[in-house]
């Protein structure tokens, strides 16, 4: 004969093993539901993102390019531009992978609340430079569109981000890409800096240890297989090609390099007056 008791708690731990597990929106199955949706989406807009640069820096992409940039398969990348294209956020052309007007949108208020983001963990935080990206990263995918105008709000309607990137505005514009690699001057070439690579987060962190930050004037002196040498308003620093290549500068007209090192407009304070020697490149 079965004994009553044992049944009981038998019975009951079943019950509960079932609540846990099925439990409308707090159950473990629900919760695990919600999980494979959010990283579904977080991939969707990562690979609209990635749509997005390639459009933007004139590179095309492809099936192959989205499972590079996403760390999947190609399979899975597969799959997830046909998603894409069944929600008509972009179309396969047989050149590339375009996006549509709505895909396009879509992108820029990612790329909006991901460069607001750094630009308030620069002014607002402590937090190190290099962990900017990571955690505007994670906040593009949660903020709602609201949460990003509030933010842009309080922080002043900043029009670049840290790294010297343009913020796109909330109805989606942005200036086109200016610049070339500091690779590309020449010894005894000048440039300004208008951007730098945060990806991937090594190669940033030699940038950041050799101190530079947009709008510093640079001089090509000479350049090796092994580094370039070049000065940063009146400092002499080197960097090897791979981290020069994420440096991105405006060439300057000959001869104009200008000493530093020079503060922004920001940095002034009441009262104090000061020279522009130069206007950021749009």
């Amino acid at each position: 004969m079965v004994d009553p008791i044992l049944a009981l708690t038998a019975f009951t731990t079943v019950v509960v093993f079932v609540a846990i597990l099925f439990w409308p929106r707090h159950g473990l199955a629900s919760r695990i539901g919600r999980l494979l949706r959010i990283t579904e989406r977080v991939r969707m807009e990562d690979a609209l993102k990635h749509l997005f640069d390639g459009e933007y820096t004139g590179k095309t992409c492809s099936v192959e390019s989205v499972a590079g940039a996403l760390e999947i398969s190609r399979a899975r990348a597969a799959r997830l531009v046909n998603q894409l294209e069944a929600m008509e956020l972009m179309h396969s052309d047989g050149r590339g992978l375009p996006l549509t007007k709505a895909g396009r949108e879509y992108a820029l208020r990612l790329l909006r609340t991901h460069r607001l983001w750094e630009r308030y963990l620069a002014d607002r935080t402590n937090v190190k430079p290099a962990d900017w990206h990571e955690q505007a990263e994670r906040q593009e995918h949660t903020l709602a569109p609201a949460e990003t105008e509030a933010l842009a709000a309080r922080i002043g309607h900043p029009l670049y981000d840290p790294h010297g990137d343009p913020i796109p505005t909330a109805t989606g514009e942005m200036p086109p890409q200016s610049g070339v690699p500091l690779t590309a001057l020449t010894p005894g070439q000048s440039g300004a800096v208008v951007h730098l690579e945060d990806e991937p987060r090594e190669v940033f962190q030699k940038i950041l240890d050799a101190g530079l930050v947009p709008l510093m004037r640079v001089q090509v002196i000479d350049m090796t297989p092994e580094k370039i040498r070049f000065t940063a308003d009146g400092t002499t620093l080197e960097l090897d090609p791979v981290a020069a290549t994420n440096v991105t500068v405006v060439p300057l007209p000959q001869g104009e390099v200008g000493e530093g090192p020079f503060d922004n407009l920001a940095s002034l304070k009441s009262g104090e007056s000061a020279t522009v020697v130069q206007i950021a490149p749009t």
